[in-house]
């Protein structure tokens, strides 16, 4: 297993490649092109992230001391962006979800690059994530 901030390494080496961010963008669209589709049982009001423009649904999994997310959304772009959380997030144990920095998304520039009610919603599916995180930590105990 890949630590979380390898992993963030690695996206930000990944978003160094493009020039600018229109290819940024269309490399996030095709991310969330990517991201497995989540079950539609799941799609439901407690699994909505409070404060999206658009609707996003994050679902998590505990399954052997680490946590799975799915995640859907209406809007292409903010299903890029869950996608890569999914990817830094998804297969961790909770604490290194809990203790985890998400410098990375200032390092690849994209909270400055998206209108402040979608850097709004970044910020809840990041919150959210790591509300499951301690919520699944605090079922262990």
């Amino acid at each position: 297993m890949k630590a979380i901030s390898d992993i963030q390494e690695e996206i930000i080496d990944e978003f160094m490649l493009f020039e600018d961010w229109m290819q940024r963008y269309e490399y996030i669209i095709d991310l969330g092109k990517s991201l497995p589709l989540i079950d539609e049982a799941h799609k439901t009001e407690n699994n909505l992230i409070k404060g999206c423009q658009s609707k996003v649904w994050v679902h998590a999994d505990m399954e052997e001391d680490k946590l799975h997310f799915t995640a859907d959304s209406e809007a292409i772009l903010t299903k890029g962006i869950i996608a890569i959380l999914i990817r830094v997030f998804s297969g961790q144990p909770p604490q290194a979800i809990v203790d985890a920095s998400t410098d990375f998304i200032d390092q690849i520039g994209l909270k400055e690059h998206l209108s402040a009610t979608r850097a709004n919603g970044l910020v809840s599916m990041i919150k959210q994530m790591k509300l499951y995180a301690v919520a699944f930590q605090s079922q262990r105990q």
